[in-house]
């Protein structure tokens, strides 16, 4: 193997094993990013306020949602940024969900990119509904 591609492997698999401890938050009660889903810290975050967001598609967030949740699909997710920019600053807890968590996890890397620091993936509904 060439050394850049060991390197840009290397990269690869530091970016997607990034999962910061959510207790780590240096006294300030910051939320650090994190990259897999956390159901328990979705829902610990949505009980103290957090902004709520259902990327799944009209027609999934009118079969039933979190109560406080504003529904922007994936799709339209980077369009709407100036929306999120109205629910959350960006260093305020935002949880994001979908049907599974994948969709989620795909708003979480684009909220991210977009600057906003404490982003969590709530997983699916049920995960961010179920105690």
């Amino acid at each position: 193997m060439t050394s850049r591609l060991v390197l840009g492997l290397l990269l690869a698999v530091a970016s997607c094993s990034s999962h910061a401890d959510p207790s780590a938050t240096g006294g300030s009660g910051a939320v650090a990013p994190t990259i897999k889903k956390d159901p328990a810290l979705a829902r610990r975050l949505i009980g103290e306020g957090a902004a709520v967001i259902d990327v799944r598609t009209a027609d999934e967030f009118a079969q039933g949602h979190v109560e406080r949740a504003v529904n922007i699909p994936i799709e339209e997710l980077a369009n709407r940024m100036p929306e999120v920019g109205k629910l959350a600053s960006k260093d305020q807890p935002i949880v994001v969900y979908c049907g599974s968590g994948f969709r989620a996890g795909k708003a979480q890397r684009e909220l991210i990119a977009a600057g906003y620091s404490q982003v969590v993936n709530g997983g699916s509904l049920n995960d961010v509904k179920s105690p």
